[in-house]
């Protein structure tokens, strides 16, 4: 008896284990199958919407949430208001100018959207580099190597940064933007980072120091840790296309005493724009002013801030010596050298206490007022996306976790209530919607300097676009105005037509204290590395009758909504056009 209780007890055990190790493996390829058919789903929404979801969308437009074209020009057959605005039945928004068939983005649609974002990101990276390549073979190590050199960020001596590019950074690179810049010394640093200038740095390193790899250029050294490998690309320079070339800035009047104004000058006989304009770039000088036969050099300040320009007739006898002795007015030119006064930027030192967005419709200008922010406040932007194109130019808070508080504030074209109640106060930048469309549509299809082709505003994809993104401009804004916390609203081109006083309250939002002169720095950079290049079509209209019919009924609703929370309105150029 004692036996058999044994066995059978034995037998339990052991039936126990199994059905242990069956109920683990059944778990483990549950667990699995679940993993695979997310990874499915996605791949799906990657390619376009899933069977499930009731968005149609183009070839063109796979990954991008647009609404049924159908739902959009039948105005009795869609629901009333947009996203998340079924509850905001306010006064402001009267029936006779909100559209009703305003359709309703939900989360899925910003889901889609948002991965198209992504994956328009990683297709843009081969183009940001394609030219890149090429320049790798005809120009690479023209420059003379000077040496291995310390790097001190806080004095730094090349201080003309140009970009910085974790991938595809070469030596080759480096020295033709310098030279393009019209810069003599190229420096080389971790391996990514590109710096010019026209002074040696003071200190020598051991050419061992200098051990960082380039990360583009396999057996090529590009500096090291706080240490720079410096070319000499003087000899470039002849050749090598410049960015800018010296820029006519106006007549001004010339201040009271020059040489307390400007602290660099020469005098020359039969003195030249471009003397001058090479003097002062030699000295690292942005501003070149001639009064006769006298070159000075310097920055825009407040004793000279060229916001106050004169009659050019005024200086049209400059180089005669009866204008020279009066003195009165001078020429200023602008040459290739960066204003370096505000280019210096850094993480903030402790977490952000209030956590603050800068939000805006893609196409709307958001680059541009970071651009703005970093050098006006001397801290880095975040974003709620990574744009390796946008790392390269030098915001390196496009790296940094979007919530981890080390930045100033930070950029997101989010809409919805969640998404907007993370921040505790936010930068509302509003654009022109026909500007703004058209300047997504060449970001989707060129990148961010260029511009779609004729081929692509005739598609099918240009009215599609338009029919989708239309209400998602509207939507952004009224999202915002509904849910957001603290609002400055900001429009792009009050910020374009008065810089420096709509920069002043943008900082001021902020809570940070800025100079008039960095200020003036700002502006003297106010383009940046994001200003559209190539051939722009002139006299494009892209829009048909019934293109502009929808968006003006956009624009409308957005008007009142706005005056509605006794903000401005839309500026006047906006509606109807």
């Amino acid at each position: 008896m004692a036996k058999a209780f044994f066995r059978l007890q034995k037998f339990l055990r052991r039936t126990q284990f199994l059905l242990f190790f069956l109920t683990a493996a059944y778990l483990m390829a549950g667990s699995l199958l679940l993993l695979q058919r997310t990874r499915l789903v996605i791949q799906q929404g990657s390619r376009g919407t899933s069977a499930n979801q009731a968005l149609p969308v183009t070839d063109g437009m796979a990954g991008v949430g647009v609404l049924d074209p159908r739902t959009l020009q039948n105005p009795r057959a869609g629901p009333r208001l947009l996203v998340g605005m079924d509850a905001m039945q306010e006064p402001a928004l009267d029936q006779q100018h909100s559209p009703r068939w305003l359709v309703s983005r939900n989360s899925e649609l910003r889901q889609l959207r948002r991965r198209w974002f992504h994956r328009f990101i990683s297709d843009q990276e081969p183009m940001q580099t394609a030219g890149f390549k090429a320049m790798k073979h005809t120009a690479e190590h023209k420059g003379t190597y000077v040496g291995c050199f310390s790097d001190d960020s806080r004095e730094r001596t090349l201080k003309g940064a140009v970009f910085y590019d974790l991938r595809k950074m070469t030596v080759s690179h480096c020295q033709e933007a310098c030279a393009e810049r019209a810069y003599t010394y190229a420096g080389l640093a971790y391996g990514a980072e590109c710096y010019c200038g026209n002074k040696l740095p003071a200190t020598a390193s051991k050419p061992e120091e200098c051990n960082s790899e380039c990360k583009g250029e396999k057996g090529s050294i590009c500096g090291g840790v706080n240490r720079l490998s410096v070319y000499r690309v003087e000899e470039l320079r002849a050749g090598a296309r410049r960015r800018r070339n010296v820029i006519y800035r106006g007549c001004f009047r010339a201040p009271e005493n020059l040489t307390d104004t400007f602290p660099a000058s020469l005098i020359q006989p039969n003195l030249t724009v471009e003397m001058c304009s090479e003097f002062c770039s030699k000295k690292e000088f942005p501003l070149a002013v001639i009064r006769g036969q006298e070159c000075y050099c310097g920055y825009p300040t407040g004793r000279f801030s060229l916001h106050d320009g004169a009659d050019g007739l005024l200086c049209s006898g400059m180089h005669n010596a009866s204008s020279a002795a009066e003195g009165k007015y001078c020429l200023v030119y602008q040459t290739p050298v960066q204003d370096t006064r505000c280019t210096d930027r850094k993480f903030l030192a402790t977490k952000s206490k209030v956590f603050v967005a800068l939000s805006s419709f893609p196409g709307a200008g958001n680059t541009w007022a970071r651009h703005l922010i970093e050098h006006a406040t001397g801290y880095y932007t975040g974003s709620y996306y990574f744009d390796g194109a946008l790392y390269n130019k030098g915001f390196k808070g496009e790296k940094d976790h979007w919530r981890s508080r080390r930045t100033i504030c930070v950029k997101t074209h989010e809409s919805g209530k969640t998404e907007i109640e993370m921040f505790d106060s936010a930068i509302l930048l509003i654009r022109n919607p026909y500007k703004s469309l058209m300047a997504e549509f060449n970001r989707k299809y060129a990148g961010h300097l260029g511009y779609a082709t004729d081929h692509n505003w005739k598609s099918k994809e240009w009215p599609d676009f338009v029919n989708s993104y239309a209400s998602w401009w509207a939507s952004h804004v009224l999202d915002w105005l509904k849910y957001g916390k603290r609002l400055l609203v900001v429009h792009y081109e009050d910020l374009k037509q008065s810089l420096i006083p709509k920069l002043k309250e943008m900082v001021e939002f902020l809570n940070v204290t800025v100079t008039e002169d960095r200020l003036l720095c700002v502006e003297n950079n106010r383009d940046g590395n994001f200003k559209r290049s190539g051939a722009k079509q002139k006299d494009f209209e892209p829009f048909t009758q019934e293109m502009k019919d929808l968006i003006n009924r956009y624009i409308l609703t957005v008007d009142e909504a706005l005056r509605g929370r006794n903000f401005t309105g839309l500026p006047r150029q906006y509606v109807p056009r």
